[in-house]
């Protein structure tokens, strides 16, 4: 079945189908990698513990390197924490994994919740500490921002959060994903946003967010959702969740950890 009419016939059935005929599923990564050693330069960023591979860096990475038909679930947590508990009991429910994008003030606020996500065996990325445009900072500015979210995620989790950095806005520069890069980090972007986060207000459905999240099926893709909503009430993403994991499974791909990505001598064909 095309990924079109996969998403017609999930779409059409509504939720209450969710459970039935899918026998698939991708399980957690068995061990968390641990995350960076904070410094300022590469040379002083690679401390033990898995680091990423040279192919992640030296540009953002929307695609992951790899040819299977696989593909990454993310989510970012910049606002409220609404749609968590939601999104943990699906992937929970499926065996799937997923990885978190909390800002470090998003951890400071709801320890609860970034706590939660590492609890259920997930991993934590960065996006920053205050969710500014990266290309209006300096060199030391940005690694203020990254150096203060990592102590904020450490402190709310329990646990290192990884060497992967989501920049806000997906505003890039070469300049700052270098220095980004410099602190031990990949730069882990998306292939599609499902703009869920804009929600009913922002002229969203959970339909749309699950036809742009399966438009961008691809080998490799990463698809970024959000846990909570910048308007407040309904998110979409937490709703579309378990749409978007029986299209990809309809379609015969499986969800894969980011943390595979860090064994960069086993590598992924």
């Amino acid at each position: 079945m095309g990924r079109r009419a996969a998403l017609a016939a999930l779409v059409g059935a509504g939720f209450a189908g969710h459970a039935a005929g899918v026998g698939a599923t991708a399980s957690v990564a068995a061990a968390a990698a641990a995350g960076p050693v904070i410094a300022g330069t590469a040379a002083t960023a690679t401390g033990a513990g898995p680091r990423p591979p040279a192919s992640l860096l030296g540009d953002e990475i929307r695609r992951l390197p790899t040819s299977r038909k696989a593909l990454a679930l993310t989510f970012n947590a910049a606002w409220d924490d609404t749609g968590v508990d939601t999104v943990l009991a699906e992937l929970r429910r499926r065996k799937m994994p997923a990885t978190f994008f909390p800002t470090g003030e998003f951890a400071e606020a709801e320890p609860a919740a970034v706590r939660a996500m590492a609890d259920a065996g997930h991993g934590l990325g960065n996006h920053s500490h205050s969710h500014p445009y990266f290309d209006d900072l300096s060199t030391a500015e940005r690694a203020d921002e990254v150096r203060a979210a990592d102590a904020a995620i450490r402190k709310a989790s329990g646990t290192e959060p990884l060497p992967f950095f989501r920049f806000p806005y997906s505003s890039t520069t070469p300049d700052s994903i270098a220095d980004v890069n410099a602190l031990g980090y990949a730069a882990i972007e998306f292939s599609a946003d499902t703009n869920g986060y804009l929600g009913p207000e922002g002229g969203m459905s959970v339909d749309r967010a699950v036809e742009r999240a399966v438009d961008a099926f691809a080998p490799g893709a990463i698809i970024q959702m959000h846990v909570g909503s910048r308007a407040g009430g309904a998110v979409l993403d937490a709703e579309a969740l378990p749409l978007i994991i029986d299209a990809a499974l309809t379609d015969g791909y499986e969800v894969i950890d980011l943390r595979q990505f860090l064994e960069a001598a086993a590598g992924i064909r």
